[in-house]
């Protein structure tokens, strides 16, 4: 769940790069809307791997014990459906436009990594809502084994937890 919870925080955390790598190169909307598109594809590279990398340290330290949320879960998708959404319409704008502003291939490409990540974010944001609405809790249940190791419990059975 860590992993989960720090995938979605850094697929969110790409939009920090958008004042900082910001090219618009025409005056309108669709512009406009390709600059930011752009600008969060590049911080995503950045912050995705490190997120990763974070969540990976985390679970082998078992220093994770918090379950992600519903209010991540529903930000995640709605974030993610955004995305896509303005991709899919980036893309069909850059295909049905005369050239003459930008290279309307590299374009394209940049829209269509824009739309796989608006459709990773929205399937994370997915998993999130649908691992909390099941109950699965990983590390912060205690263990009724006895053995040391971690059970995966429904989360009604955690202490100071209301359904």
């Amino acid at each position: 769940m860590a992993l989960l919870k720090l995938l979605a925080i850094n697929l969110l955390g790409g939009v920090v790069a958008l004042p900082f790598l910001w090219i618009q190169r025409g005056d309108s909307f669709e512009h406009a809307r390709l600059a930011a598109l752009m600008a969060l594809d590049a911080g995503q590279v950045a912050t995705v791997p490190l997120g990763l990398l974070v969540g990976i340290v985390l679970v082998a330290t078992r220093s994770w014990t918090r379950t992600p949320g519903y209010a991540l879960g529903s930000i995640t998708i709605l974030f993610g459906v955004i995305v896509a959404t303005q991709a899919w319409a980036t893309m069909n704008w850059v295909e049905g436009r005369p050239s003459g502003v930008g290279d309307p291939d590299a374009e394209f490409v940049m829209a269509l990594f824009a739309l796989f990540s608006g459709v990773i974010t929205t399937f994370v944001g997915v998993l999130i809502v649908l691992f909390r609405w099941t109950g699965y809790e990983s590390q912060a249940a205690p263990s009724s084994r006895g053995d040391g190791r971690r059970s995966h419990q429904p989360m009604s059975h955690v202490e100071g937890h209301s359904s």
